[in-house]
Formats: C-alpha cells, sequence, structure tokens
C-alpha cells in the first residue's frame, strides 16, 4: 500500500513538470530561442507556446526593449597630451535574438568595451580645446563606428552620449586664467579702438573747425578790405571836396578837415592799450587857436596876388 503511494506522488511530480515543460509562456518585451538537443531551432515571440518535452528545450531569453548602458569613468590622453576623465551612456536594442544569444558571448559587456574603446580612440585624434567644443561630433563619431561594429551581434546602438568630459584641476585652472586672459584683450581692443575712434571724430572736429575758422577770417578780411577801401574812398572824395572848397574860396573847409584829423588822432591816443597817461592842451581854446591859425595861413595864401607872367625875350636878329 505504502509502496503505491509513493509511486503515485512520483507520476504526479513527472507529470507537473512534464507540464511545465511542455506549456510555455513568453512575456512581452522579450524573445526566447528554441533549442533541440542543444541546437537553436527557432524562436518564440511573446504568447503562448507548446514545446515537446526532453526533445526541445529553452535555450536564452533576450530582452528585446531598448537598453541604457552606464559607460564609467576612464582617463583619456588627447591629441595635445591632456589627460581628461570621460564617461559617458549607450542606448541599445536587440533587433535580432539568435544572433544576439550565439554570435557573442556577453553582449553587455562586449558592447560597453567597444564604446569605451571608440571614445578613447576618438578623443585621442582631437585637441583638448576640440574635444570639449565638439562633443556632438565625437557622439556621432563613435555612434556610427559602434554601431557597424555591433551590427553582426543581431543589436541596434541608437544613441551614445558623453555626460562629462573633465580635465585636471591645474589645466582647468589655466583654462580660466587663458579665458580671463582673452576677454582682457577684447576688453583692451575695444577700449583701444574706441579712444581711437574718438581721437579720429576729434581731429576732424577740429579740422572743420579750423577749415571754418579760416573761411571766418578770410570773409572777415575781404569785408575788412572792402571796408577800408570805402573808407579811403570816403576820404579821397572827402580830400578833394576840402580841395576844391579851398581852391574856391571857402576857408572854414580847412578848418572843418584839420579839426577832423586832429580829433581822431587825439582819440587813437586816448583808446591805446598800454596808455596810462594822454598830454592834453591846458585849454581847450588851444585847439581852436591851432586851428585859427591855420586857417589864417591859408587866407594869406589865397589872398596873396599872383605875379604876372615873364613876357617872352625876342630871338636875336641874323646878322646884328
Amino acid at each position: 500500500m505504502g509502496g503505491s503511494l509513493l509511486l503515485a506522488i512520483v507520476l504526479l511530480f513527472a507529470g507537473v513538470v512534464v507540464l511545465f515543460k511542455t506549456v510555455r509562456v513568453v512575456p512581452q518585451g522579450y524573445e526566447w530561442t528554441v533549442e533541440r538537443f542543444g541546437k537553436y531551432t527557432h524562436t518564440m515571440t511573446p504568447g503562448l507556446h507548446f514545446l515537446v518535452p526532453i526533445m526541445y528545450g529553452v535555450g536564452r531569453k533576450i530582452n528585446m526593449m531598448e537598453q541604457v548602458l552606464e559607460v564609467p569613468s576612464q582617463d583619456v590622453i588627447t591629441k595635445d597630451n591632456a589627460v581628461v576623465k570621460v564617461d559617458g551612456i549607450v542606448f541599445f536594442q536587440v533587433l535580432d535574438a539568435a544572433k544576439a544569444a550565439y554570435e557573442v558571448a556577453q553582449l553587455e559587456i562586449a558592447t560597453l568595451n567597444l564604446v569605451m574603446t571608440n571614445i578613447r580612440t576618438s578623443i585621442g585624434s582631437m585637441d583638448l580645446d576640440e574635444s570639449l567644443s565638439k562633443r556632438d561630433e565625437i557622439n556621432a563619431k563613435v555612434l556610427m563606428a559602434v554601431d557597424q561594429a555591433t551590427h553582426p551581434w543581431g543589436i541596434k546602438v541608437n544613441r551614445i552620449e558623453l555626460k562629462d568630459i573633465a580635465p585636471p584641476r591645474d589645466l582647468v585652472e589655466a583654462m580660466a586664467r587663458q579665458m580671463k586672459a582673452e576677454r582682457e584683450k577684447r576688453a583692451n581692443i575695444l577700449e583701444a579702438e574706441g579712444f581711437r575712434q574718438a581721437a579720429i571724430l576729434k581731429a576732424e572736429g577740429e579740422k572743420q573747425s579750423t577749415i571754418l575758422e579760416a573761411e571766418g577770417n578770410r570773409e572777415a578780411a575781404f569785408r575788412d578790405a572792402e571796408a577800408r577801401e570805402r573808407q579811403a574812398e570816403a576820404e579821397a572824395k572827402a580830400t578833394q571836396m576840402v580841395s576844391e572848397a579851398i581852391a574856391g574860396g571857402n576857408v572854414q573847409a580847412i578848418n572843418y578837415f584839420v579839426a577832423q584829423k586832429y580829433i581822431e588822432a587825439f582819440k587813437a591816443l586816448a583808446e591805446a592799450p598800454n596808455q596810462k597817461f594822454v598830454m592834453m592842451p591846458m585849454e581847450s581854446a588851444g585847439v581852436i587857436g591851432s586851428l585859427g591859425g591855420i586857417a589864417e595861413l591859408a587866407r594869406e595864401a589865397l589872398d596873396r596876388p599872383r605875379l604876372p607872367a615873364a613876357a617872352p625875350v625876342p630871338p636875336p636878329r641874323a646878322g646884328g
């Protein structure tokens, strides 16, 4: 009786195992490979599947969703022998479960090492300044190389992003000093350009001012010459009128003329800039007396009788 119960339990357990080996459910986002006596036959997609126990078995369970790999930080030497620390991130997806299962061992580790190698190659061909400023170019170059290399493995590398490129501390300080020097240089250049432009504008203004001043002096000289010419014409006309008046016997004309010249000369003497003392007659009648004396001389010259013209001498006679 006891032996029969034990046999029944064993048969029940074997039936449960056979049932689980026969009925297989593949979850969404995964694909399972099927092997017959260890050899790959086909791939099971998500859903319910039935397998013959013992003859068929599940080989590899492959994740078909997009996966993320963290690229650890590594030291990379640039073209100009600068050492920088670089890390990143990789996004990839398995497209062919059979290739991903049987074409490469340890798919994630192989992909990660391939990415790190290509990062070192790409940054090693650039200077430090280029590696810091051309991150997108580095990402594209690494992505192209890794995607081509992993294509036989049945995976697709979608994106590779460098998260950080960190130079050494002393190099960062040197770059900061360089950036500060460049900014000070640009500031000095801009300031010098401003001074130069200001000097040019000032010189242009002084030039225009000099030209305008010269034109003004020229116009003033022209006006002054014209005024002196008109004054000379007026004086000449006045002198001519006085001379004609004197010749006509009008003695008062010369009195007016001499008195006017006297007053003008006295005015010029009094308005001299360095003149502190002015000699004046004690009596204003002295000026009138002087004028009267001149008038008397002019009257005498007019009243003086003119000598008759000498008779012509007859020429000598011939033979006398």
